[in-house]
């Protein structure tokens, strides 16, 4: 069956259940839309469903900055209240503010 809402929200900071990163929702699928290429390049056993929401991340890790796509299985909401130090952050929303990030630009 197919979930139509989204449990994050464009802004919200999370973090991967797994592995060790974080990120600031920039993008929601409302299920999978990336490349099988992509997909199958998950190992099968991981993989997660196609029918649930998919979120873009402006991510971070330890070594380096990059965006994720991510299914919402493998998220959690980040409650550090630690801002994400992502170079691409300025471009899209404005300052860090209550545990979240407001849109900086106008969206369709």
């Amino acid at each position: 069956m197919l979930k139509t809402r989204a449990k994050y929200s464009l802004g919200q900071v999370v973090r991967h259940r797994k592995h060790p990163f974080r990120g600031v929702v920039f993008d929601v699928d409302a299920m999978f839309s990336n490349t099988e290429e992509w997909y199958a390049a998950i190992p099968e056993d991981s993989r997660p469903p196609k029918d649930q929401p998919f979120y873009h991340l402006l991510a971070e890790n330890d070594q380096s900055y990059y965006v994720a796509y991510v299914s919402e299985q493998n998220l959690v909401a980040d409650y550090s209240g630690q801002p994400v130090d992502h170079p691409d952050l300025p471009e899209l929303f404005g300052e860090f503010e209550d545990g979240h990030y407001p849109l900086h630009v106008q969206l369709n």
